[in-house]
């Protein structure tokens, strides 16, 4: 049997969520957003990478791992498919970004992403630019 590991970080929209970058999106801890943060879907995150269960981190650390992103928020979903790597760190305390690139950082939580910012559902985009709150879980196997 194979296990299933997740985590689940809570985010808050903002009215400055716009979800227009096509390479990538992200969530932060920080408590603010300009319009230049076009990737970014949630503000004031709960859980930065830094702080995510060492078992999940090792298992998207496997150049194997399949990880499902889903985003939720006022019952609006959206599910994004994408790929762990053995050089993926999870040492950032303040964000966690997902690429559809195979670029790696301290940032990046996976990679190879069916779906960046501006692919993400519209009508949950529209939710989280009316502030509504954001659950995203992250699940590897």
């Amino acid at each position: 049997m194979v296990e299933t590991l997740r985590t689940v970080v809570e985010a808050t929209g903002h009215d400055n969520v716009s979800a227009a970058h096509e390479s990538t999106f992200e969530l932060t801890s920080d408590d603010y957003l300009t319009p230049a943060g076009d990737c970014i879907v949630g503000i004031e995150a709960d859980t930065v990478p830094a702080s995510f269960d060492e078992a999940y981190i090792h298992a998207c650390q496997d150049g194997e791992a399949s990880i499902r992103i889903t985003l939720e928020a006022n019952q609006h979903t959206d599910s994004i498919e994408a790929s762990g790597h053995p050089e993926l760190t999870f040492e950032s305390d303040r964000s966690m970004v997902v690429r559809t690139s195979e670029y790696v950082d301290e940032r990046t939580v996976a990679i190879d992403a069916d779906k960046a910012a501006a692919d993400i559902d519209r009508d949950l985009v529209e939710a989280l630019a009316e502030g509504a709150t954001l659950t995203a879980t992250l699940r590897v196997d």
